[in-house]
């Protein structure tokens, strides 16, 4: 079970105007450089975290059910299950009834139960799970610490643009910033 990105968060946890503050930087001519920086720091947060930050879409692909009929989600905080579509032999989907499943978001991590889903006709890529995770899609919704951590990485490589050898990516102030919000792998 791997996911897939279906669509991207539609804005960053930190904006451009709060990251030049940071940075003291007055003009606009390396504002595409420091968004790029803030992007590539929300992925290594998320990463290191292994949570999703800002809302985004994604699809899970099953080849069929679990025997124990508990489908652990790689993703999380879990908004919303959006759709559950079963493919038949002939590879048609269809969507999986209402009371076929049932969502666990406030589980960490979050969890579907079936109750009464209908088995996939065919042997791979039976099932799509269509979700969405992040912890919302303002930006306001990012705990602070996670906000902290992705301007204090984004400081980092700004300050440091490829001179600094054999530094750890990640700076120790942004992982104890990160810490608390970890979860475990599966």
């Amino acid at each position: 079970m791997h996911p897939i990105l279906v669509d991207g968060p539609a804005v960053e946890p930190v904006t451009l105007a709060e990251m030049k503050t940071y940075l003291r930087v007055d003009d606009d001519a390396q504002d595409e450089l420091i968004s790029g920086l803030i992007k590539a720091a929300r992925l290594m947060v998320e990463a290191v975290s292994r949570r999703i930050l800002i809302e985004q879409s994604w699809r899970i692909a099953l080849d069929s059910w679990p025997q124990a009929r508990t489908i652990v989600l790689p993703l999380s905080p879990l908004i919303a299950v959006t759709r559950v579509q079963v493919f038949d032999a002939l590879g048609i989907a269809s969507d999986a009834p209402a009371g076929a499943f049932e969502v666990e978001a406030l589980s960490d991590p979050p969890r579907i139960f079936l109750t009464n889903a209908p088995d996939p006709g065919r042997a791979r890529n039976g099932i799509f799970i269509d979700l969405r995770a992040g912890y919302g899609a303002d930006p306001g919704a990012v705990p602070a610490p996670l906000r902290l951590a992705v301007k204090i990485l984004v400081a980092r490589w700004f300050e440091n643009r490829g001179d600094v050898a054999g530094e750890q990516m990640m700076p120790p102030e942004a992982l104890s910033l990160i810490a608390p919000f970890q979860r475990a792998r599966l």
